[in-house]
């Protein structure tokens, strides 16, 4: 007699076998995930796609291989790793989840794959999604929202009172800095191009610049904080708004901008008073917690630019390459 554990079930999955652009991500059908003692077996409702998703999918910066694996041929073939879904199953050694949960969190850590049907996760690596989001909203959460809270918390050290600038206002992780900052008491300045303006306005920030204009408008010595959260100009085009003493924290951007960055943190170290601080994002399901608590008393919401099905991930992810989005980008899952 066949034991029905045993039977491989199949998925539909989003699945790439080489680098490149998004023609080398292909709808397949796969072998659906086994629970393990440890993990969680989502089925996955909603994904999101931020800059690590067409950074892995290209193989760039080469570094990036030597940390996931894969000099030549990607070893992550399912990408995503925002996501949101119901408990399917749950190992024996699992304690904080159930089947029927409905629960969000980040993969990068876990081996990614939530543009997927389904998929595994740690239950260290989730949470109960806010009960005031659809799964496509909630699924735009993790990896963005603990980016910008941990950039202004933790390295960043922000206070009440603090004028804070963020530039890359409208994007993923920006979007999510404005309503944060304003959460702990600042008062906040956002950085976008022009015809976002009204979104950033709409999120909560108390003033607004286009970037064209940001070193002509903007004010020298000013700002106790500054989230560089799309560090593709100077650092130098920045640093002179900040305060002394004041800190400079920058989360991702070109390897050009970054050693810039480390090379001007070397210079003012010896001086004191105006730091450089990086961000080295580390998920976790206490800041997801944190996120879950500040959505339900309406303090954060995430801003959703678009919602593509699980068949139009490629498409997905070339809208965000395009570096257009406001907010985030959505993948619904039937």
């Amino acid at each position: 007699m066949i034991n029905p554990d045993r039977i491989a079930h199949k998925m539909k999955a989003i699945a790439q076998h080489e680098y490149g652009s998004t023609n080398v991500l292909k709808m397949e059908e796969v072998v659906r995930p086994v629970v393990s003692d440890n993990t969680v077996l989502i089925k996955v409702r909603g994904a999101a796609v931020h800059a690590g998703d067409w950074h892995l999918m290209r193989g760039k910066p080469f570094f990036i291989r030597f940390i996931y694996g894969g000099l030549r041929k990607p070893q992550t073939k399912i990408l995503g790793c925002d996501v949101a879904g119901e408990v399917e199953a749950v190992g024996k050694s699992v304690t904080q989840f159930q089947p029927g949960d409905r629960v969000f969190g980040d993969l990068s850590e876990s081996g990614f794959g939530a543009f997927a049907e389904y998929v595994c996760a740690p239950e260290t690596a989730i949470a109960i999604i806010p009960n005031n989001l659809s799964f496509e909203e909630a699924a735009t959460v993790p990896v963005s929202a603990v980016t910008a809270l941990q950039g202004l918390r933790d390295v960043g050290q922000i206070q009440p009172g603090y004028k804070v600038l963020i530039n890359g206002a409208s994007g993923g992780v920006g979007s999510f800095a404005v309503q944060i900052a304003k959460a702990f008491g600042a008062e906040v300045t956002g950085v976008c191009s022009a015809g976002k303006v009204e979104m950033v306005k709409s999120i909560g920030a108390d003033y607004v610049c286009n970037s064209t204009q940001a070193k002509s408008k903007l004010k020298q010595h000013y700002y106790d904080l500054i989230l560089d959260n799309a560090a593709y100009n100077s650092p130098f085009d920045y640093f002179p708004f900040l305060k002394t003493p004041g800190t400079l924290v920058v989360v991702g951007g070109s390897m050009t901008r970054l050693f810039q960055a480390m090379f001007l943190d070397l210079v003012t170290s010896k001086i004191g008073g105006r730091k450089i601080k990086f961000l080295a994002c580390k998920p976790n399901q206490s800041d997801l917690i944190v996120l879950k608590d500040a959505i339900e008393a309406g303090k954060i919401r995430p801003y959703v630019d678009r919602v593509y099905p699980l068949s139009e991930v490629p498409a997905a992810i070339q809208h965000l390459e395009q570096r257009q989005v406001r907010g985030k980008v959505a993948i619904t899952v039937s």
